[in-house]
């Protein structure tokens, strides 16, 4: 393709597409994984993919923004704002996940003509939220919103005890998505 017949230009494109197919050949006689993948390119794309933990981005401890069952709309609203996220999770005495309520649910209560100072949480949150486990990979968790359609995912331990709070920012600034 070089007028002057001085630079390479097919040859080095013939190159490429060799070395790929003798890589893409030993991969495969090798049996080589995407997780073997992954920890050989730690900071790459796929490797924060399929290494990053939700325990690695999630909100926890006073971050992640919670109310009790005996709260009103009031108290929901004013923890939504204290936490940043466009929702709070709703929780027993013993930190055991009872729903979430978010802004959707807000806009729902104000189009039903709720009151705002009076309305018990419980009236208005959604039970039984989305939830996730810490161990279960980062990216599960946008998998699970992209499915279902919400912004944020609790995070609760085995017996659905409160652990964290996830939302697609959180997932962004741990370029998992």
């Amino acid at each position: 393709a070089c007028p002057l017949n001085l630079a390479p230009t097919a040859s080095t494109t013939a190159a490429l597409a060799l070395g790929d197919a003798i890589a893409v050949a030993l991969m495969r006689a090798r049996g080589f994984t995407q997780d073997e993948f992954a920890l050989s390119h730690p900071g790459g794309a796929l490797g924060r993919r399929l290494l990053t933990l939700v325990r690695d981005v999630m909100r926890s401890g006073a971050d992640a923004p919670r109310i009790s069952t005996t709260a009103t709309l009031t108290d929901a609203l004013l923890e939504m704002s204290r936490g940043r996220m466009g929702m709070t999770a709703v929780v027993d005495g013993n930190q055991t996940v009872k729903g979430v309520f978010t802004d959707g649910d807000l806009r729902r209560a104000i189009e039903k003509g709720r009151d705002l100072r009076r309305t018990a949480i419980t009236d208005i949150m959604t039970p039984d939220p989305r939830t996730i486990g810490p161990d279960r990979l980062a990216a599960e968790a946008v998998e699970i919103m992209e499915r279902v359609k919400v912004n944020q995912l609790l995070i609760v331990d085995d017996e659905h005890k409160l652990l964290g709070a996830l939302n697609i920012h959180d997932l962004f600034r741990g370029k998992v998505v």
